[in-house]
C-alpha cells in the first residue's frame, strides 16, 4: 500500500523507514527544508530507557504550584486563555496518583526497551554514525533529602526490569571522573549502564536520506494545507509548496500524523481531539575548551532537572518544561533566564571545560528551543484514529529520541497488520476509540 507520513522528525522518519522495510511505498511531507529541524533538532541527546518516569506523580501538583513563581523552575505552568491547556492540565492532575504512575511507568519502560532494540537494529542495518556514546546515564544529587529518595525511585524502576542502581559519590566519580571538580557538592547518585546518548538530528537526517534512497518521496518545504474528510474517512491531504505556492493533492491508502505538538491542532480541523499539548524546552550546545576533561557519560542534574551529554567536541545541556502554548521565542527576558541557567550550571559543574561565554563576551553558545508534544500520561499516542485511513504517532514529550525508533517500528507493524511484541496500549486499537474491524483487510485502510 501507499502511506503518506506527515512530519519528518525522529518519529515520522522512523515510521517511514519501517514502512519501507515492510515493502510499502511512502511519501513524507515536511514544512522544513530537511528532516529533524524542529523538536528533534537539539534535544538532550539521551536515549534514556531507564530514566523515563512520567511528570505526573503525587508530588507534582504541589511542586508545579511552587515552581510557578520561579523563572528557572524545571516545570513552569504559564496559564493561557486556552481551553486545551486547561483540559490537558485537568487530565494531568488525574494522573497524579501512585496507581497511575506505576501503570504509566510500565508502558514507558516497555516502549523504551522495544525502541532501544529497534534503534540498535537500525544502526546495524544502516551504519549511521551520530556521535553515539554507549556509556550509560548517571543521575547525580547535591541534596541529601533528594538523594534519600533515590533508592525508592530505583526500586520502582527495578520492578519493571530496569537495572538502575544507587551509587555512592566515590563510585560515581569513578564512573565519570569529569565530575571530580564538582565532587564536594555531590552526595551520591544512580547509574544505568545500558542507556546511551547521541545526536538525534544527525541520526534522523541520515535515516531520511536512506529512506529517499529506498524510494520514499520526500516533499520538503511543504505545508499541510488541510486534511480532506468525507464522512468517517480521510480521502486526501492538501499540501502547499512553500517555495512556489503550488498546491498538491496527495491520495494514499493511509495517512500518518506525526507532527509533534502540531498534531492536535491539525486533527482538530477534522473533528478529532487528542490530549497533546506543547511543552517548551531549551538547550545550549557549547564548544569544548578542554575535551580531555569533558564527560563521556551522559548525566542528569537532579537539582536543576537538566540533562548533559557530550556530542563529539561539544557539550549539550538541555532541560526545563514551560507549558505556555506554542511560543518559540528565545529572546524574551524569561527565555534568556532559562538559557542562562543552563550555561551557568555547566560552568559550576565542569569549570573551564566548555566555552560558556556569552555572545557579548565573545562566546558562541548555540541556544535552541523546541516544543515537546506532551500527553498527560507522558505515554505517546501510537495507533489509529476514529477516521478511516488515519493513524497517529505523536505525544512523546521529552522521550521522542528514546522512543522514536520503536514508535516508528510499532506503527509500521500495525499498519502492516501485525501486533508489536510488547505490553503497550495502542491508541484506537486497545481502547474504545478503535474503528470497528472484522477482518485483517478491514484493519488496514481501505
Amino acid at each position: 500500500m501507499h502511506v503518506t507520513v506527515l512530519g519528518a522528525g525522529i518519529i515520522g522518519v522512523s515510521t517511514a523507514w519501517h514502512l519501507l522495510q515492510r515493502g510499502h511505498s511512502v511519501t513524507v511531507v515536511e514544512r522544513q527544508p530537511a528532516a529533524a529541524l524542529e523538536t528533534s533538532f537539539a534535544n538532550a541527546a539521551q536515549i534514556s530507557v531507564s530514566y523515563c518516569e512520567p511528570w505526573a506523580n503525587r508530588q507534582a501538583p504541589l511542586k508545579a504550584l511552587k515552581w510557578m513563581f520561579s523563572a528557572t523552575s524545571p516545570l513552569l505552568f504559564r496559564p493561557q486563555w486556552d481551553p486545551d491547556q486547561w483540559r490537558w492540565a485537568l487530565q494531568f492532575l488525574g494522573q497524579c496518583n501512585d496507581a497511575a504512575f506505576e501503570r504509566n511507568v510500565a508502558e514507558l519502560v516497555a516502549l523504551g526497551s522495544y525502541s532501544h532494540e529497534a534503534l540498535k537494529a537500525a544502526v546495524a542495518d544502516t551504519g549511521i554514525a551520530f556521535d553515539r556514546l554507549e556509556r550509560g546515564i548517571a543521575h547525580y544529587y547535591t541534596d541529601e533529602k533528594a538523594f534519600a529518595g533515590a533508592a525508592d525511585a530505583a526500586a520502582v524502576m527495578q520492578r519493571f526490569g530496569v537495572q538502575r542502581r544507587v551509587v555512592s559519590r566515590e563510585e560515581l566519580l569513578q564512573i565519570e571522573p569529569a565530575l571530580r571538580a564538582f565532587g564536594e557538592r555531590i552526595v551520591g547518585g544512580t547509574y544505568t549502564a545500558s542507556d546511551e546518548s547521541g545526536d538525534a538530528r544527525v541520526f534522523t537526517q541520515a535515516l531520511a536520506q536512506r529512506c529517499e534512497q529506498r524510494g520514499a518521496q520526500m516533499l520538503w518545504n511543504h505545508d499541510i494545507d488541510r486534511l480532506d474528510r468525507v464522512g468517517d474517512e480521510i480521502r486526501q491531504v492538501r499540501v502547499r509548496d512553500r517555495l512556489n505556492g503550488q498546491l498538491r493533492l496527495l491520495q494514499s491508502d493511509a495517512f500518518v500524523v506525526a507532527c509533534g505538538s502540531y498534531t492536535a491542532p491539525l486533527l482538530k480541523t477534522v473533528g478529532v481531539r487528542v490530549p497533546i499539548y506543547p511543552g517548551k524546552g531549551y538547550s545550549a550546545t557549547l564548544p569544548l575548551l578542554k575535551p580531555e576533561q569533558a564527560p563521556f557519560v551522559s548525566m542528569i542534574d537532579d537539582q536543576r532537572k537538566i540533562a548533559i551529554s557530550r556530542l563529539g567536541d561539544q557539550l549539550r545541556v538541555a532541560g526545563t518544561i514551560e507549558l505556555g502554548g506554542f511560543d518559540l521565542s528565545l529572546h524574551t527576558p524569561l527565555a534568556r533566564k532559562r538559557c542562562d541557567m543552563l550555561v551557568q550550571r555547566i560552568e559550576q559543574v565542569f569549570p573551564g571545560v566548555a566555552d560558556t561565554r556569552t555572545p557579548e563576551q565573545g562566546g558562541d553558545p548555540r541556544f535552541w528551543t523546541g516544543l515537546r508534544p506532551a500527553t498527560p500520561t507522558n505515554i505517546p499516542l501510537i495507533g489509529r484514529l476514529p477516521l478511516r485511513r488515519l493513524w497517529i504517532n505523536a505525544g512523546h514529550g521529552t522521550l521522542g529520541w528514546t522512543h522514536g525508533a520503536g514508535s516508528g517500528k510499532a506503527l509500521a507493524e500495525l499498519i502492516h497488520g501485525e501486533r508489536p511484541a510488547m505490553r503497550f496500549r495502542f491508541h484506537g486499537i486497545d481502547d474504545a476509540q478503535a474503528v470497528p474491524a472484522t477482518s485483517r483487510r478491514e484493519r488496514l485502510p481501505a
